[in-house]
């Protein structure tokens, strides 16, 4: 092996080499200097992927850096930098210090990287585990609150079963193939039964990673108990590797007809009861939980139609997913003072005590719910484009009225946000039935301001000027 061989999976290092650096120089080194240092590294990351040309080749056993690694580390490299980012004052005012919170969250960067680059079912799943072991770390890492030990528990345990699941899973459909390579793993007709059974098994513990209904009973537990720049990074960076997992292992095995039926229903109770949930919540983390179910059950639609389109879409919404939710999740962390601003209440006049935060926030909602010219416009039309085309035209007229009626929850904060002034707001908390308003919000600091900046560019960049990305999603889905 050579140093050129090493080249094209410099990403898996960088990350993987910074992540061992924070964690050895934590006695050593102040925090925040370890908070800048994981920062640099996840950028480089993936602005080595970004620039460097994909061969495709596999210069390392099991590892190969193609066109789909390109891309997909980059917006996982997106995803690290900007949680890192947030999470500097966040963690200042909520007691959250060492240096393993930094070390850990470059450690999921890592097996991201792996798992962009596998070539093998035994990386690919070792890999997708690997992010959820890191998960259960950082998730009960605020040991100052009982709720952030109890969501890592509800995790741990259930990611343990799912992680079952898909192992017995991977490893049926390497009984029925005879080979862990993912190029040429086609059954033979006499293996079909058991390969069907591993592909049954691969869903169900899939279903899991994503929140799919039935599911998806942890998230909104979890989403409200993990610290809310973690939240912001579980349900972007988890998600789109548990979606590339999946998407990668249909890429080198046609989809089989017993798949649709088990898709159809996972997609179909996720858009309808992942946002009829999210229109009851008073929480504002539990109601993003609940709405990143019904995401994800769009993220199913376009997985079910099995073609070109539908893969498109899956990457271009997974991408515009990450900036839409380190959006939200980013300008609640912001907000938050030694106490999170949980009820959708508390964000009364934040548009006018905090108006780049509060603009930032309110922008999300708005590419959450799908309204133009925001990303998340061009997301939800590529999945219900895609649907149509591969005939699922039941499915996306269904998807289609569950994301307008999603609105409500998501226009809801910006009401929130913009119904009056905080004079008034603190002028009605005086009166003991309309309870207390919190006070206003905290300077931002200088990595906030960068993290949100970038996250609100990339939601309008995406919205307005998306031909850049449809190229690069062209080259990659052949």
């Amino acid at each position: 092996m050579t140093v050129s061989d090493l080249l094209p999976i410099m990403p898996i290092i960088i990350s993987g080499a910074a992540a061992l650096l924070v964690l050895l120089a934590g006695p050593l080194v102040q925090q925040r200097s370890l908070n800048w240092l994981a920062v640099l590294a996840s950028a480089a990351a993936g602005i080595w992927a970004a620039v460097s040309p994909a061969t495709g080749a596999v210069t390392v056993p099991g590892l190969a850096f193609t066109q789909l690694a390109q891309f997909l580390i980059p917006v996982f490299s997106f995803a690290t930098t900007l949680t890192l980012l947030l999470s500097h004052g966040y963690n200042e005012r909520r007691g959250i210090k060492g240096e393993e919170f930094p070390s850990v969250v470059l450690f999921t960067l890592f097996a991201m990287c792996v798992l962009a680059c596998a070539t093998n079912l035994l990386i690919l799943f070792l890999a997708l585990e690997s992010v959820s072991f890191a998960f259960y770390i950082l998730v009960s890492i605020d040991l100052g609150r009982a709720e952030s030990g109890e969501a890592g528990l509800k995790y741990l345990l259930m990611g343990a079963v799912a992680a079952a699941i898909v192992a017995f899973g991977i490893a049926l459909i390497f009984a029925g193939t005879g080979t862990l390579a993912l190029v040429g793993s086609v059954s033979s007709p006499e293996h079909h039964a058991i390969v069907s059974a591993g592909w049954g098994m691969v869903v169900i513990g899939v279903a899991f990673k994503l929140s799919l209904v039935p599911a998806h009973l942890w998230t909104p537990d979890v989403y409200q108990g993990a610290p809310a720049p973690v939240a912001a990074f579980l349900s972007t960076g988890s998600k789109v590797a548990a979606a590339a997992f999946f998407l990668m292992l249909l890429a080198f095995a046609s989809p089989m007809a017993e798949m649709h039926a088990p898709l159809y229903l996972l997609s179909l109770l996720s858009m309808v009861i992942g946002n009829l949930a999210a229109l009851l919540q008073k929480n504002i983390k539990r109601m993003l939980a609940y709405s990143s179910i019904g995401h994800m059950g769009y993220l199913a639609l376009a997985l079910l139609t099995g073609t070109k389109e539908g893969y498109t879409a899956v990457l271009l919404y997974g991408a515009i997913y990450t900036t839409m939710n380190l959006a939200a999740f980013g300008a609640i962390a912001s907000l938050s003072d030694e106490g999170e601003r949980s009820d959708i209440e508390a964000y009364t006049g934040v548009g006018f005590s905090a108006p780049f935060r509060g603009g930032v926030l309110a922008l999300a909602m708005l590419a959450l719910a799908g309204i133009p010219p925001t990303a998340g416009f061009l997301g939800k039309f590529f999945i219900f484009y895609a649907a149509i085309r591969g005939g699922e035209t039941t499915l996306a007229i269904i998807g289609i009225v569950s994301a307008a009626a999603s609105a409500y929850f998501y226009l809801s904060v910006v009401v929130q946000l913009y119904m009056r002034g905080p004079q008034a707001a603190h002028a009605e908390s005086a009166s003991p039935a309309l309870g207390s308003v919190p006070p206003p919000p905290h300077p931002a600091s200088s990595a906030e301001w960068l993290a949100l900046s970038c996250a609100a560019l990339a939601v309008l960049a995406i919205g307005i000027f998306p031909a850049p990305l449809l190229r690069v999603l062209d080259a990659v889905i052949k």
